[in-house]
C-alpha cells in the first residue's frame, strides 16, 4: 500500500477502523480474531446495523504503532469473507 499514514499521525496513536460486512453473529468475533493476531488487547467493537439490516458497521478503536501496522489490518480485516469495506 502506498499510505501517507506516516506523515499524517504520531505513531503510536489510537486508530478507529470501521469494518462494514455482511450482518451476521460471528462478524465481530471474525474482526476482534484478527485484530488480536496483530494488536493484542481487550476490545469492544461498537455494532450499527445498516437501515434493511442486511449490514453492519462496526467500529473498533486500536493503538497502532506504524504505518506498517495500520496496512496490515486494512489488509488483514479486508481478507474476512463478509467484510466489504474497511474505512
Amino acid at each position: 500500500m502506498n499510505t501517507k499514514f506516516d506523515e499524517l499521525l504520531d505513531f503510536p496513536c489510537d486508530f478507529t477502523f470501521r469494518v462494514m460486512g455482511v450482518a451476521s453473529e460471528t462478524l465481530p468475533d471474525e474482526i476482534i480474531s484478527v485484530i488480536q493476531k496483530h494488536a493484542p488487547g481487550d476490545y469492544s467493537p461498537e455494532i450499527k446495523p445498516s437501515s434493511k439490516g442486511n449490514y453492519w458497521s462496526i467500529s473498533v478503536c486500536v493503538v497502532v504503532t506504524s504505518k506498517h501496522h495500520v496496512e496490515t489490518l486494512y489488509k488483514s480485516l479486508s481478507d474476512i469473507e463478509k467484510v466489504r469495506y474497511v474505512l
